[in-house]
């Protein structure tokens, strides 16, 4: 029973306790058992949530008592930890911010608790969660519960490696370039970064550079990402960003009707053979059960390369916030990635503005391409999950730096696009490999509808990590 209830989603376990088949009691000590055994091998939890248990016991009285059960009542989740969570540790991976412990809730968090779940623990990140890999001065390197000389990636890594290793069945974490989606590839989860805006920031440090960063549901299943996005999504009153109305959708209710275009080279920069390979499986899984599905070309990905339009404005948005919480603090309190940061020439006036431009022309090519196409079907990552600290990438025989690891991705963060990450393949070491799909802005049922209708024919449902 508790193999089966650490590896049931969400919304399983949602309606194993509405239906007395199961105790939020019981759930939550399955998951706490769990990270006992597990976490010392993966580090992917950084704090238990003291009170998970004792929250746990009064969702089961409300049960006996026949209330009224909201959709995720006594269910666990974690939230990375750069999220805030009220009287619970929020460190946001560094000695600067070492015992840190908020008085309020981060509006996401706020939006989960008040549809019944419980706070069962805080995952690890990259100080600031500013890298591709998990790692800190503070809490340590999180491995990948499929091969632990891997990354389960980053800056959303524990969250992701916690999930895919039963530690928990719904998380929270943000995704800046690649983030939610990265880390759900490298581990074979499911995360959907929504459009921007969509889900309020309100409560996630560092807050800038806003118009790029996001809040992002990540799941072993579609269907939680959807229950978690319908609960997440709205107006909140503090975020500026987040303004379009809980209900408005832009997508297309006729899933069999949908017209997807896939990708994977030339946009995203070089691609694995078997990350490849595996973007076309699902192509063809798409077209055999009936959709309109073809290889396209996106000319405002070859012209201008979103990375390199990504760090170019960046970073000079980022700068300020980190001089100012490492102001009067040593080296030594400093991991290498914000080190690296601070000591990065400011981007000229010139590029900043020829950047931006570059960024308007990204999205009036993603507008041309979406008046014609509802869906687009790409890489989420152009490697399988790596091994630690790796500098470079030999992929078809060209070398690219790390930074790589992000180029299928961060276009859809310059762009403000929805995408979700959802496993599809398997590599032949043995190690997940995702896909990607994106539609058009405001439009989260497509990518969702498609998302569950790919997972109905995934050959890979239901595998986890042996640890």
């Amino acid at each position: 029973m508790s193999t089966d209830i650490i590896y049931s989603d969400a919304t399983g376990l949602a309606e194993l306790i509405r239906s007395r088949q199961l105790s939020p009691v019981e759930v939550v000590q399955a998951h706490l058992d769990r990270i006992e055994a597990v976490n010392p091998k993966i580090n992917a939890i950084v704090t238990v949530a003291e009170r998970a248990l004792a929250q746990a016991r009064s969702a089961e009285a409300a049960v006996m008592r026949g209330d009224d059960l909201p959709p995720l009542h006594g269910v666990p989740f974690t939230v990375k930890d750069s999220i805030d969570t009220a009287d619970v540790l929020t460190q946001r991976g560094s000695p600067i911010f070492a015992g840190r412990i908020p008085q309020t809730d981060a509006v996401s968090v706020a939006r989960l608790k008040a549809a019944g779940a419980i706070v069962l623990a805080k995952t690890n990140l990259p100080e600031f969660s500013y890298s591709t890999e998990t790692d800190n001065l503070l809490t340590g390197r999180s491995n990948n519960p499929w091969n632990l000389d891997r990354t389960p990636g980053g800056s959303s890594g524990g969250e992701s490696a916690a999930i895919a290793a039963g530690l928990s069945p719904l998380g929270l974490g943000t995704d800046l370039a690649i983030s939610v989606r990265g880390p759900a590839a490298q581990t074979g989860i499911a995360a959907l970064k929504a459009t921007h805006g969509r889900i309020p920031m309100t409560g996630v440090w560092p807050r800038v550079p806003r118009r790029f960063w996001h809040v992002g549901p990540m799941a072993r299943t579609v269907r939680d990402l959807a229950l978690a996005y319908e609960l997440l999504a709205g107006p909140d009153g503090a975020d500026a960003f987040a303004i379009s109305p809980v209900r408005f959708d832009a997508g297309t209710a006729a899933v069999d009707s949908l017209r997807v275009g896939w990708l994977v080279e030339p946009g995203f920069g070089p691609i694995d053979a078997e990350v490849a390979a595996t973007v076309r499986a699902a192509a063809e899984a798409l077209s055999s059960i009936g959709l309109a599905v073809e290889p396209v070309r996106i000319p405002a990905l070859e012209r201008d390369f979103a990375l390199d339009v990504f760090m170019r404005l960046h970073v000079m948005e980022l700068k300020p916030a980190f001089a100012e919480a490492t102001a009067g603090r040593g080296d030594e309190e400093l991991f290498a990635i914000s080190k690296r940061i601070l000591a990065t020439p400011d981007t000229s006036i010139q590029d900043f503005v020829e950047a931006e431009q570059a960024g308007e022309r990204l999205r009036d090519g993603f507008a041309d391409y979406f008046s014609r196409y509802d869906a687009l079907l790409a890489p989420v990552l152009p490697v399988p999950a790596h091994e630690h600290r790796a500098k470079e990438f030999d992929i078809n025989g060209q070398t690219v730096d790390a930074t790589y690891i992000m180029g299928a991705t961060v276009p859809f963060n310059v762009t403000g696009l929805p995408a979700l990450s959802l496993r599809f393949g398997t590599s032949s070491a043995g190690l997940p490999i995702n896909v990607q799909l994106i539609s058009t802005w405001l439009a989260e049922s497509t990518v969702l509808n498609l998302a569950s209708l790919l997972e109905s024919v995934s050959p890979v449902r239901n595998q986890h990590p042996g640890i």
